[in-house]
């Protein structure tokens, strides 16, 4: 009797757990995706949420020749002479420098960050078909297919550091590719008003350049100006934050990191006076103790107060036995930055 009953109690938390994550997205375990002619075989299976085809991160996209970059939330991909930048939890996204919105944002499973297949992909310039008889992506590169199309204007890509982010290099190394080639005699590089050009290094394609120096924290700004290869002016730059010799730090968290949650809890905790803290929490489900599954995303901004207090009402969608995982970033404002990330049973 006791087998049956436990059987039963099995079979039904099955049958609830379905219709609960029936909304939110399913494992699309059926979904065969194929780049370039290769299937392409995943730890994490593809998930389908809002009749898009989400996939690991680094899954397709390394094998469409780009690189790729995850830091904080932030997601950078790079290949092909394009540069796509999103944000987990969030619907807007840049290609080339212009602002895009996608219909639904990239999230986390588990450890992994799964990003829409289709508008990554024919941002990098690849061509995406889908046969819903047979439940086959086909991905193929250099077809250009739909993609955004690049910024007319002469940009620059694939800035290192990028446009408002945060190192905590003395010296960073500092470089960007070029939007078109250059006439490498006009180019001129600035760090902060100071012409650094002979101490760079450039070709008609980009420049790179290290200082000799320690960079102070705070905020550094690059400029280049030069003519391209058509004969066309231009001045661009960006700015970027350091934070060598500062720091910051995230404690005195309630609930404590262990402890039970529901499906919505105020978090709050310390932190550096006046910083800028980020709050990304992900629920999550273990499927027949094998797949972890997302079951929700929130993400919410706040600004700790003088004493460096914070506090925000989570909401996100949990199941019993579950758990929320919680990323926290605290970015001060002398730039200083840290993350913590803790669980939470549900």
């Amino acid at each position: 009797m006791k087998n049956i009953n436990r059987r039963f109690w099995l079979l039904a938390f099955a049958a609830s757990f379905a219709m609960l994550m029936s909304p939110l997205g399913a494992v699309a375990q059926t979904v065969t995706i194929i780049v370039n002619g290769g299937t392409v075989t995943f730890d994490q299976p593809p998930i389908e949420r809002a009749g898009r085809v989400f996939v690991p991160l680094r899954g397709v996209f390394e094998r469409l020749g780009a690189s790729v970059v995850y830091a904080n939330g932030l997601i950078n991909a790079t290949g092909n002479g394009r540069n796509i930048s999103l944000h987990i939890g969030s619907m807007a996204a840049t290609v080339n420098g212009q602002a895009v919105t996608i219909d639904v944002a990239p999230f986390l499973v588990g450890a992994r960050t799964l990003v829409p297949l289709r508008f990554v992909a024919q941002s990098l310039g690849a061509t995406v078909d889908y046969n819903g008889s047979n439940r086959t992506v086909t991905i193929n590169s250099g077809g250009g297919g739909t993609a955004p199309p690049p910024a007319t204007a002469f940009g620059l890509l694939a800035r290192i550091p990028d446009a408002n982010s945060t190192t905590g290099a003395i010296q960073p190394g500092i470089s960007a590719r070029f939007g078109e080639s250059v006439d490498v005699n006009s180019l001129h590089v600035y760090l902060d008003g100071r012409d650094v050009t002979t101490a760079s290094y450039a070709n008609a394609g980009g420049f790179e350049f290290t200082p000799q120096y320690s960079v102070p924290a705070g905020t550094h700004t690059v400029r280049v100006t030069g003519t391209t290869a058509s004969g066309v002016s231009f001045d661009r730059g960006w700015s970027f934050r350091s934070t060598a010799g500062l720091t910051n730090f995230i404690n005195a968290l309630t609930p404590a990191p262990g402890s039970n949650v529901s499906s919505s809890f105020a978090l709050s905790g310390r932190t550096r006076a006046g910083s800028s803290v980020t709050i990304t929490a992900t629920g999550q489900a273990l499927l027949g103790h094998v797949f972890t599954i997302g079951t929700g995303t929130f993400r919410n901004q706040t600004t700790a107060d003088g004493t460096g207090y914070f506090s925000l009402q989570v909401n996100v969608q949990t199941v019993p036995g579950g758990n929320v995982q919680v990323l926290i970033t605290s970015l001060g404002p002398d730039g200083a930055s840290t993350s913590r990330t803790v669980n939470y049973p549900t």
